[in-house]
């Protein structure tokens, strides 16, 4: 690994650090009139936009099964000499870490309690089908498209860098095909990486917020301690240290390591679960739902609920959909940087079957051990998060395990490294893109990723004491709606480069050496 000193491009740090912190202030500073205007703003975003941003979803999973198996799948993101920098299992493992974070922790166990109560397509709540939902669902809104939308930024991006050499690990570089160098390095390349930036920091933001509520409800069980303000900034200030020091560290040896140690701790976690729980259930239930998703599958990546207007697909389906798009610049830039000499195959299916795969496993288990508990009068889960929210329903469920005290640590010790791994991602990718050409091989300055560290960390903080993460967490699915059309700009830009680069070649694993030119 290259150790150049790379500075930093200030025409993209200082707006950035300056419009994304002024924004998330604003939002928690004055609540209620961030919260008027955000809300006024996703209610028009997703009441208007619901349709486009399902179609894109299926676009983009349509798009990588075409890249994938068409004749451009063997293509090296690389030179012919480049080799992959990771294992392969170390480089899948920070990849999956990377895209979920603490999220699958939670809502693989209180999701499908969600449904349960509210159930799509007029299914009434708490019946047998209702039930059968409840465990499909989550897997649907964690699985093939939502992988997709993440993919869909990182394979333009991956072959900007280490194909086309382009010295910033950017998007708006990747728009250079269509728009010409001139636009996306000028006042609209600014633009975009200042809607990036401001995802990145509302979304992880938004992560911090849920997790440590999270994590402190579990502590408070645990050791019997009151669950204050004040052992939340504890436990805000352990996350900032762990995961401060991982990007501090770098990839190899910070990243990886934390990866490597999720996949493993993960892995335990639900195998005991599967073992311990109602086995037979669980398998059965999720054997059941692979079938419904196979035969519902178009169904519910299309259904907006245009007569009837339940309120289902916005609030679940058409909400996630725009949250990977927020979420996928971040995925896209981490995964394009740790998958040179991989081909455009390799990544595709990486994200869509190990990724998809991944999420299944979680829901599948967790989710179909939680839907046991309530529906055969176990334990009142769904109950305990309505009256009590996910934290509490969290705890109920783990309570009913056995050596309950032992999965409670090993569960908060996933929430901390799952978190820490999206974290250090996060500040490694704000830090690569305010970089000043930085190649594929290399690493943005230290101080730099510290200081992204530390200013997740310090809006956490913020937002957590005057209680703004609603408003940010809606405020970035506000953001999705352009990277649509970004995302659509460096799709055609990745085609159109393909073309040229092998126009008179059928690729075989080929890869290109590219001499970069300008492009007007």
């Amino acid at each position: 690994m290259e150790e150049r000193k790379v500075a930093i491009d200030p025409k993209i740090f200082w707006p950035a650090l300056v419009v994304a912190l002024a924004i998330s202030l604003f939002l928690a500073l004055s609540p209620e009139a961030g919260a008027s205007a955000v809300n006024s703003a996703f209610s028009f975003v997703t009441g208007n936009f619901g349709w486009l941003f399902l179609v894109a979803g299926m676009a983009c999973f349509v798009v990588l099964l075409w890249l994938a198996f068409g004749r451009f799948g063997q293509v090296k993101l690389g030179g012919p000499n480049d080799e992959p920098e990771f294992p392969y299992l170390s480089w899948v493992a920070m990849m999956f870490c990377a895209g979920i974070g603490i999220g699958i922790m939670l809502w693989s166990i209180t999701e499908p309690l969600y449904y349960l109560l509210g159930p799509p397509f007029d299914v009434a709540p708490g019946s047998t089908i209702s039930a059968e939902w409840a465990h499909l669902y989550g897997q649907f809104h964690w699985g093939f498209s939502a992988w997709a939308i993440y993919c869909i930024f990182a394979i333009p991006i991956a072959y900007s860098v280490y194909v086309r050499k382009d010295p910033h690990l950017r998007i708006s570089s990747t728009c250079a095909g269509v728009l010409g160098r001139k636009l996306t390095e000028g006042p609209l390349g600014v633009i975009i990486e200042i809607f990036v930036m401001f995802g990145i920091i509302g979304g992880v933001g938004t992560s911090l917020g849920l997790a440590v509520p999270l994590v402190s409800a579990l502590a408070s069980n645990m050791f019997g301690i009151a669950n204050t303000f004040g052992l939340n900034i504890i436990i805000l200030i352990i996350w900032t240290a762990i995961f401060s020091i991982s990007v501090y560290r770098g990839l190899a040896k910070g990243i990886k390591v934390l990866s490597d140690i999720n996949m493993y701790l993960a892995l335990g976690l639900i195998a005991f679960v599967l073992i311990a729980g109602p086995t037979v259930f669980i398998l059965s239930s999720w054997t059941n739902s692979i079938g419904l998703l196979f035969n519902e599958f178009f169904r519910m990546s299309f259904w907006t609920d245009p007569v009837a207007k339940g309120g289902f697909p916005e609030g679940w389906t058409i909400f996630y959909w725009a949250w990977w798009f927020a979420y996928g610049p971040m995925f896209g830039l981490f995964v394009a940087r740790i998958s040179k000499g991989r081909t455009i195959r390799e990544v595709v299916m990486a994200c869509i079957v190990w990724g998809t795969l991944g999420c299944w496993i979680y829901f599948a288990i967790f989710g179909g051990y939680s839907i046991y508990l309530d529906v055969n009068g176990i334990a009142p889960v769904s109950q305990v998060l309505a009256e009590s929210g996910g934290p509490a329903a969290v705890i109920a469920v783990l309570n009913e395990l056995p050596l309950s005290g032992l999965v409670t640590v090993i569960y908060t010790i996933l929430c901390f490294v799952f978190l820490s791994t999206t974290l250090d991602s996060s500040a490694y990718v704000l830090a690569s893109v305010c970089s000043k050409d930085l190649r594929g091989d290399e690493q943005p300055a230290r101080w730099n990723r510290l200081l992204w560290a530390l200013v997740l960390a310090v809006l956490a903080v913020g937002l957590l004491t005057i209680g703004g993460l609603q408003t940010v967490q809606t405020s970035t699915i506000v953001v999705a709606l352009p990277l649509v059309a970004i995302v659509l700009i460096m799709t055609l830009s990745l085609v159109k480069w393909l073309n040229e680069d092998f126009k008179d070649t059928k690729p075989k694993k080929l890869a290109v050496d590219y001499q970069p030119a300008d492009e007007k």
